[in-house]
């Protein structure tokens, strides 16, 4: 078990509320931010841009993506640009193709030319990696992001599969690998092992941190005490019947 400041994967939270950005930003360990549309819908924000400015004001010098949400690609491309006029440590997420299926290939690849900084989002397997990097510009930082977790969902091993994609990606120099959508903390260090560039997670998962390699030992006896204590808080009782309860 590496010990945490061994770790060389870089971590960046996953979230959409400004308090937990802000409290984030102020740990060392995090290393920059993601979004999407559905955090933030979690959050209630209701004013994408408005938002995503009050992001970049407590967050100005780390890596930062945040995402279009058209389903065209000429207005998503509108939207990439404007996003990205926002800040340069912006990284604009483009979804790995529309609602229909559709390769967002040409448009990865009008963007990149034109030096926007990109985070291509919602990718689930080396191939679809392999098309993203033929349209990706070698000279201009990027992230590609394979939900991990999602492929776990789906009762497979997304080890081999994120392995491979670190691979795929020596191809391109500027381009880091995020190990996105962690389900649980054992897989920053799965993502360290295989030499992932990246990992997201959220702050349920980031609040974990503190336990890598504690002693067993301890963490059971801390969870009888927790159980003992819960117990007593609710005010458990129960009324043994006569005869019962010594033997």
């Amino acid at each position: 078990m590496p010990a945490f400041s061994e770790l060389k994967v870089k971590l960046f939270a996953d979230g959409a509320e400004l308090k937990v950005i802000a409290e984030m930003n102020k740990n060392p360990w995090i290393k920059g931010f993601t979004t999407n549309p559905t955090l933030m819908r979690k959050a209630n924000i209701t004013d994408y841009k408005a938002f995503s400015l009050e992001a970049l004001k407590i967050v100005p010098d780390k890596p930062i993506s945040f995402e279009v949400f058209s389903d065209d690609f000429s207005e998503m491309e509108a939207q990439a640009h404007e996003i990205a006029s926002w800040g340069r440590n912006v990284y604009v997420k483009i979804p790995v193709s529309n609602t229909t299926g559709e390769f967002a290939g040409p448009l990865i690849k009008r963007l990149a030319v034109a030096g926007v900084q990109l985070n291509i989002t919602a990718i689930m397997t080396p191939a679809q990696v392999t098309r993203v990097l033929a349209c990706l510009n070698v000279t201009v930082p990027s992230f590609v992001s394979v939900f991990a977790g999602r492929i776990a969902d789906s009762g497979r091993d997304p080890i081999p599969l994120m392995a491979e994609c670190v691979r795929l990606l020596k191809t391109n120099p500027k381009a880091e690998l995020i190990w996105a959508s962690p389900r649980e903390l054992l897989n920053i260090i799965q993502a360290d092992a295989i030499g992932c560039h990246v990992i997201t997670a959220t702050n349920d998962v980031l609040a974990k941190l503190p336990n890598i390699g504690k002693n067993l030992d301890q963490y059971s006896l801390e969870t009888v005490q927790m159980f003992r204590q819960d117990a007593l808080k609710a005010g458990f009782n129960i009324e043994l019947s006569k005869g019962k309860g010594k033997h």
